[in-house]
């Protein structure tokens, strides 16, 4: 699959080395031409602008700090129905998400481009995406999938598996409002050095 990737940072370094590793066909397009250079040679992909990335292969994976986004698309140019990876995360210092009322952050990409959004890949950090494959003692990390479209979720859920992972798609892109809130509490809790693992007993202890 042809992958292109919005972003030289940490997210596009980890998400986009694994998918070169599984094979696939990954362009990454940046404001800084040096660093997306670096970045493509460090992980075995193509260097390009932000518009030869947006409009690359199958899908586009939007790795960018949410407060870019705005600039970010207005540079890759007609979005409209392409299928647009969001792994942002709108978090403000305070932990707070930085939307504030009214749709998250998926919902307005979505509005704002026509592409055919799906949340994925925003709940944990570039370092357990950089794992090879996220794999822990209960098994494969599951990655939530939010999404409209059902060839999208279809096709963002391969590059789940493709990462080793097991995609969950857990609703439509309203849904993403939740998955977005429910990671910046699961950001707090790690930054106060809490595991959120202990809020949750075992299903079979739930009753019902």
């Amino acid at each position: 699959m042809r992958i292109g990737i919005l972003g030289a940072g940490n997210m596009a370094e980890a998400l986009g080395g694994q998918w070169v590793r599984a094979g696939h066909d990954v362009l990454v397009g940046g404001r800084s031409p040096e660093r997306t250079a670096a970045l493509a040679a460090r992980i075995g992909a193509r260097a390009g602008t932000l518009g030869e990335a947006a409009r690359y292969g199958e899908a586009a994976l939007l790795a960018l700090p949410y407060d870019s986004v705005v600039g970010v698309l207005d540079a890759a140019g007609d979005l409209r129905g392409r299928v647009l990876v969001d792994c942002t995360n709108a978090v403000g210092p305070d932990l707070a998400l930085t939307t504030g009322p009214g749709p998250g952050a998926a919902r307005r990409i979505a509005a704002a481009t026509g592409a055919r959004v799906v949340k994925a890949f925003n709940h944990v950090t570039p370092a357990v995406w950089s794992r090879t494959p996220p794999v822990f003692a209960d098994g494969p990390l599951a990655v939530p999938l939010c999404g409209d479209d059902e060839d999208a979720l279809a096709l963002v859920a391969r590059l789940a598996e493709d990462l080793g992972c097991a995609p969950l798609v857990v609703g439509p892109l309203e849904r993403a409002d939740l998955l977005e809130a429910t990671t910046a509490f699961l950001i707090g809790m790690w930054h106060s050095g809490r595991d959120p693992r202990t809020l949750l007993p075992p299903p079979a202890a739930l009753g019902g």
